[in-house]
Parts: structure tokens; sequence; C-alpha cells
């Protein structure tokens, strides 16, 4: 077995952490960052893997920063084997990657070298990949851009959410870390040099992204609002209600008789309701969408039908551009 480091924050980085643990590797520290606020009350709240650490038993710390030269020098004092990091959420400088006897290996939720970066996932399903995956790699200087050790692939599916491929890709970046630190100790493990074709970076989610486009084609507004689900939930204005955003949930491209007009500014253009009659279809940029689930501020998700007996809407209402 080996003696590890491991770093990481959310729930996706928890799933490997109880796996190395499980496996027998000797967890010499967890990293994890700093408490943060959260709620209504801004209450500060520990990391998903803090609190596994703690229901394990592992020595944690929350440094602010790795270039501390004190961290850095207790992470040598660890002579630790390797260091493991999933979606930690600080950069790691050259002084702590070269520490660990055969470096640091990431978790990373994407097939690299596409959607190098911070939103992998999301930005996977936003634009229409029908697959996606986990890779092992050794990390250097650059982002993302580290020899690639191991690969394990999954199909998006046309229902898979944000949410959904998030917990198929922790369970199986979980797997994939404790078969490479095996293969590591047979001596098994391969680096490969990312090829230089098909590079791709996958950009932090901004509230701005999260915003409808409606002249977009109905197929990327629904993987949009698939992407987004649960966090940070595609949203939507009225243009008689532009203080009232709305959630969006669920979408599908709508059957072939709901057809937006050509014309943006036509009643029927995009994000022109066309049909509020126990569904809700709204025109986008080359056909219509249908919106399935909903949320207003201070609801509930609800079925279109339901949400429409609360918010009426009719059609030839619009909703707003981006």
């Amino acid at each position: 077995m080996l003696r590890l480091v491991f770093a990481g924050t959310p729930e996706f980085a928890a799933a490997a952490l109880a796996a190395l643990h499980a496996a027998g590797h000797e967890i010499a520290l967890v990293l994890t960052r700093p408490d943060q606020p959260a709620g209504r009350g801004r209450a500060l709240r520990e990391s998903a893997v803090k609190r596994l650490a703690g229901e394990l038993g592992l020595a944690v710390e929350q440094p602010r920063t790795l270039r501390d030269p004190a961290v850095q020098e207790r992470l040598r004092a660890l002579d630790a084997d390797a260091m493991v990091v999933a979606a930690y959420g600080a950069i790691l400088p050259p002084e702590v990657l070269a520490i660990p006897k055969h470096g640091c290996l990431n978790i990373h939720a994407s097939l690299l070298p596409r959607w190098r970066g911070a939103a992998p996932i999301q930005r996977a399903i936003e634009a229409g990949d029908r697959e996606t995956g986990i890779t092992i790699m050794q990390m250097d200087e650059g982002l993302d851009t580290g020899p690639i050790l191991l690969v394990e692939r999954t199909p998006i599916h046309d229902d898979d959410t944000g949410g959904s491929v998030h917990d198929r890709l922790a369970a199986l970046g979980a797997q994939a870390i404790v078969e490479a630190l095996e293969r590591l100790q047979r001596g098994e493990l391969v680096a490969t040099s990312q090829p230089a074709e098909g590079v791709t970076y996958a950009s932090k989610l901004t509230r701005e992204d999260s915003v409808i486009d409606w002249t977009l084609p109905a197929r990327r507004i629904v993987d949009q609002v698939r992407a987004f689900d649960p966090v940070p939930g595609a949203t939507t204005r009225l243009n008689d209600a532009p203080g009232t955003p709305i959630k969006v949930w669920k979408a599908r491209v709508a059957a072939s008789d709901a057809r937006p007009a050509a014309d943006a500014s036509s009643p029927g253009g995009p994000g022109g309701v066309l049909d509020a009659s126990g569904r809700l279809v709204v025109g986008a940029g080359d056909a219509a969408v249908e919106l399935l689930e909903l949320q207003k501020p201070g609801g509930r998700r609800l079925p279109a039908p339901e949400f429409l007996r609360g918010f009426p809407l009719e059609a030839g209402a619009r909703f707003m551009p981006k």
C-alpha cells in the first residue's frame, strides 16, 4: 500500500477519498479548502471532504495557499509516495508538485484534452457531447496539460443531467484512481502525452451562463437545461415580468407541429410562447422547446401544467432574449 496525501474539496473528491481509504492506502494527510459561508445565514460550512475525513479519523489541514513555505515543509516531512488531487480548488505550485516520490495524480472529469478546466461536466453536456469520462493525469504546471495515466469512458445519455453525470463520474473516478495506484505499485502505470488536437476549455460557470438564449437552436437550449441541473439552473424572464427569474429544470425539443416564426420580432419568434394550454412550448432559433419542469422564486420545482395553474401564461407572451 502507498502513503498518500489527498487534496480535494467537494462530493466528487469525497468519493475518491473513501475509495482510497477502503483500498487500504495510508492517508497521511487530507488537504481541503477553508470552510466557506453558505446559506441565508452565511454560516461557515465544512467541505464534503473535510466531513468524510473527520468520520474516517484522518488528519485534515486547510491552508489558504500551498505557496506558503511552511506548508510545503510540512508536506515534505510527510514523505508521501504520491499526492492524489480531485477538485481541490487551488493551484498546486511547482514546489508542491515535486514533493511526493511519484508526483501528483489528478482525477479529472473529462476525456482530456477535451474540457480542460473548471467545469468539464457541465460544458460537455451543454455542448451536446455523447461521451465523457475520467482521466487520471500526472500533474504538471499547466492547466490540466499533464500526461495521461489512465482513462475510463462513459456515455452521456439523452436524459442525463449535470447531477447524474457528476455522480456517475465521481464513482468512476474513485474506481479509476484505485486502479491507477495498483498499476503504479506493480510498475505498470504508463504515462502518455496528451495529443495536441482536440483541446477545449471548460470555463468556470457564471450567472450569465445560466440565462437561456432563445435564439439558439432548440437542441442547444435543451442541453443547457440538462447541463445546469442541479447547479446553477437554467433561467429565463418574461418581458412583462423582468424582475421574476424563472428556472427551467426539464425541457425537450417540441414535436414538429410546434414551430416558431422565423422573425425574432414576431409573436411566435424565439422566446415567444407558442402554447400554454396544459403544456408550455416556446420558440427557439430553429424549432421549439417544450418546458417540462419549472420553478418560480420562492417556489418548488413543478411540472409545467401545475406551474401554469399558479403562473398563468398565454400564447403570445415572450421570454426575454439573453
